[in-house]
């Protein structure tokens, strides 16, 4: 990778550490007002799809600006896992702004935690995507293969639901809408993340063509 986009890089993966470790901080001051201690707030935080993805946004952009040659780093640093992560931070800007940015005012801090991981790390993952990820690998195939991701934290919010009957989503409320429209707006959300991922594929495939890079078999090295 040039090194004017690992400068790119490491500055992205720094901002985005930055707003996780506030939105943590964030989220243990109001569990702890609250009465309910630092682990309330920490399990809480970890219940959210933003701050999942972002914590993959954060460690994908680190591995590749560190250069990072183990087994972890060589998957983060892969044009496919930075397509599916791509696709996933797309979605998380999408549903904020379109659906629950008008369903609660934050004040201070939390703004600029939301702004943070809601739209400047989105905004900056897809400049690293589009600038320093090679592209000519992608198949229409793996579109498929990441939506596990999505599906599996689906499945994910809804056992903590079911153990304290807190979700992290109102379109995820078993308690306010029931299990079938959950599972309908569920359906409909895995059609939104195969559209995506789509449309970057679409995208990066007519990347590498206008760039003259040949396409090449997937690999995981």
């Amino acid at each position: 990778m040039p090194n004017r986009h690992r400068s790119l890089t490491a500055i992205a993966a720094m901002l985005g550490w930055c707003g996780l470790a506030l939105q943590l901080l964030l989220s243990i001051q109001l569990t702890v007002a609250h009465g309910r201690g630092a682990l309330a707030g920490l399990w809480i935080y970890l219940g959210f799809f933003t701050i999942l993805t972002n914590l993959l946004v954060a460690l994908a952009l680190s591995a590749t600006a560190t250069g990072s040659d183990g087994m972890l780093g060589r998957f983060l640093r892969r044009p496919d896992v930075h397509t599916a992560i791509a696709m996933s931070i797309i979605v998380v800007a999408a549903i904020y702004h379109l659906l629950l940015r008008q369903l609660w005012h934050p004040r201070g801090w939390q703004v600029v935690g939301d702004d943070a991981l809601h739209t400047l790390m989105p905004l900056l993952f897809m400049l690293h995507w589009w600038l320093a990820v090679p592209k000519a690998s992608l198949r229409w195939r793996q579109v498929l293969a990441w939506q596990v991701y999505p599906a599996a934290y689906f499945v994910y919010a809804l056992a903590r639901g079911a153990i304290n009957g807190w979700y992290p989503y109102p379109f995820l409320d078993v308690t306010t809408l029931g299990y079938l429209d959950v599972l309908i707006n569920g359906c409909g959300m895995l059609l939104l993340f195969i559209a995506v991922a789509s449309l970057l594929v679409a995208l990066g495939r007519w990347q590498a063509r206008r760039a003259g890079v040949p396409a090449v078999l997937p690999t995981t090295r």
